[in-house]
């Protein structure tokens, strides 16, 4: 089975190809350019959108407007290929790349996401000593954490990173694709107008 799995919640944008779990590509960049990106790693494979049998796609939480992309792409391109898709947590994908990570990211407003899902000030959070902060909250927030007792690796690191390799090992049953709900953990700043 062909997959591409690709998440774009945080500022840095992840896909991935895999045929039967084996990883034939990677890259990371950034959402706005996601779509190139499933283009090279399709060429790069030899294939093309039509051997597509699969998406999985990251749900946030992070960013409101990087996460619409990626579900979007996604709904575009399971209902142009006519594939099922499958939605996996941001937050579940950066745990899964270390046993014992503890996922935490950048929720803007000095706040940070975390696994429940719940959005909280990193001073509030209670970490046990030496859990291993992983994601962009960490990064931002590592003094904090460090004051904790929390050991967060180094800024490139690529723990940091919500690879869509670790997505597509947990996708679940799938399913179509436009049942795939985002994970927002808040309202979004912008109010309706009045009418």
């Amino acid at each position: 089975m062909l997959v591409l799995a690709f998440d774009t919640a945080t500022d840095v944008a992840t896909s991935a190809l895999l045929r039967d779990e084996e990883v034939l590509g990677e890259r990371t960049s950034v959402p706005r350019t996601l779509l190139e990106d499933l283009d090279g790693l399709l060429r790069d494979a030899h294939s093309q959108a039509a051997d597509v049998d699969a998406l999985v796609v990251g749900t946030g939480p992070g960013s409101f407007t990087s996460t619409r992309i990626g579900l979007a792409v996604a709904r575009g391109l399971g209902l142009a290929l006519g594939v099922s898709a499958a939605g996996v947590s941001t937050l579940d994908a950066l745990a899964a790349a270390r046993p014992g990570a503890f996922p935490v990211i950048d929720a803007r407003r000095r706040q940070v996401f975390v696994s429940g899902p719940r959005v909280l000030d990193p001073d509030d959070l209670e970490l046990q000593p030496e859990t291993l902060c992983v994601g962009s909250g960490a990064v931002l927030y590592r003094a904090t954490l460090e004051r904790m007792g929390a050991r967060v690796p180094p800024d490139d690191d690529e723990l940091h990173v919500p690879r869509a390799r670790f997505h597509a090992a947990l996708a679940g049953e799938l399913g179509p694709v436009d049942a795939i709900q985002p994970i927002y953990v808040r309202a979004p700043d912008a109010n309706p107008l009045p009418a």
